[in-house]
C-alpha cells in the first residue's frame, strides 16, 4: 500500500451541500448540546421554537456540511481498516445561518510521510450558493497506519499558527477549564449527521481496527471540544468563533469524560487561545489546539 505525492493539488469537482434547521439540531444533539440541562442555556442549539430565543449554529457544523467528494481519488490504495482522522481545522467567514447551501471544492492540499503511515490533508473551501459569498473553508488530516515509508516529505513548512501551536503549553494553571461528559450511545447518535464509518458502530469492524470495541467520531471529540470554547471563550455568541485547529492524538470511548483547557495567549497573537481536550484518566485526546477570535 502506498501512498502518490503527485496528488497534491488534485482538486474535485464543485459539490453542493445543503442543510436545514433540524440537521443543525441533529448535529448540536450529536455534540452533547443540552444534556447538562434539556431546558437550560443552550436551548438556542437544541430547538427552533422556544419563546424568546433565537435558534443558532455551532460553528464546528462546518465540519459536516464542509464534506467534499472527490479529491482523493489519485492519492493510492488505502485500506480504510488503518486509517484515523489526524487533525482538524476549520476558518468560519461569519456565522452559519440555520438553514443554507454551500459550493464546495475540495484539494489535495498534502501527502506527507510520518514513517509510521501516511498523512493526507484535504482542505475544502465553501461558497454560499445564492450569493456567491465565502462560507467556510475545512481542512482535514487523514491519518493511515503503515502507509509511511515511500519517500514523501514529513511535513509542510511552518506557518505562524504552526510554529505558535508547537511551543509548549503556557506554564500556569489554564484560564478556562470545561468538563463535558459523553453517553455512552454518543457515537449511535452522532453518526446521524452523516459519518457512518462502521468503526464508530460496528464491534467486529472496530476489532478488525484493532480495537477493542467502537470508538467516538474524533470529529464528535471536536465538536464537544468546540462547544466549550464557545461558551468560555466566545460567550456562547458564534459570530464570535473565528478558526479552530486542533490535532488527534488518542481515541476517544462513548462515555468518556472530556475536559477542555483553555490558555489565552492573546499577548502572542490577536485573538488567540491555545487548547486541549483530556478524558477522566489525564490521556490527552486533542493536542495542538488554536482558537481564533473572529476579526471584530
Amino acid at each position: 500500500m502506498a501512498l502518490n505525492p503527485d496528488a497534491v493539488g488534485d482538486t474535485s469537482e464543485p459539490s453542493e451541500k445543503a442543510w436545514d434547521h433540524r440537521d443543525a439540531l441533529l448535529y448540536a444533539l450529536g455534540v452533547g448540546a443540552g444534556a447538562l440541562d434539556p431546558t437550560g442555556f443552550e436551548l438556542d442549539l437544541t430547538t427552533e421554537n422556544s419563546a424568546g430565543v433565537t435558534q443558532k449554529v455551532l460553528p464546528t457544523f462546518v465540519t459536516i456540511v464542509g464534506q467534499g467528494g472527490g479529491a482523493m481519488g489519485n492519492v493510492g490504495e488505502i485500506d480504510f481498516t488503518k486509517l484515523v482522522h489526524g487533525e482538524q481545522a476549520i476558518a468560519l467567514h461569519g456565522e452559519l445561518p440555520t438553514a443554507g447551501k454551500v459550493s464546495v471544492t475540495t484539494t489535495v492540499a498534502g501527502v506527507y510521510d510520518k514513517g509510521s503511515g501516511g498523512l493526507i490533508v484535504l482542505e475544502s473551501e465553501a461558497t454560499y450558493v445564492d450569493s456567491g459569498a465565502p462560507a467556510f473553508t475545512a481542512r482535514s488530516g487523514i491519518f493511515i497506519r503503515e502507509a509511511g515509508g515511500f519517500g514523501g516529505p514529513r511535513g509542510p513548512e511552518g506557518d505562524e499558527e504552526s510554529t505558535l501551536v508547537a511551543e509548549p503549553l503556557p506554564g500556569r494553571e489554564p484560564d478556562e477549564v470545561v468538563s463535558y461528559t459523553t453517553r455512552t450511545d454518543q457515537a449511535l447518535l452522532y453518526r446521524l449527521s452523516g459519518d457512518r464509518n462502521p468503526l464508530h458502530s460496528d464491534p467486529t469492524f472496530a476489532k478488525m481496527a484493532g480495537f477493542d470495541r467502537p470508538i467516538l467520531h474524533g470529529l464528535c471529540t471536536y465538536g464537544f471540544t468546540g462547544r466549550g470554547l464557545l461558551h468560555t471563550v466566545c460567550g456562547s455568541d458564534p459570530s464570535r468563533f473565528g478558526s479552530m485547529r486542533a490535532r488527534f492524538s488518542r481515541p476517544t470511548m462513548p462515555g468518556d469524560t472530556l475536559t477542555v483547557s483553555v490558555w489565552d495567549v492573546t499577548g502572542q497573537a490577536a485573538g488567540a487561545y491555545r487548547f486541549r481536550t483530556e478524558n477522566q484518566r489525564g490521556e490527552v485526546v486533542i493536542d495542538g489546539g488554536l482558537l481564533r477570535l473572529a476579526a471584530s
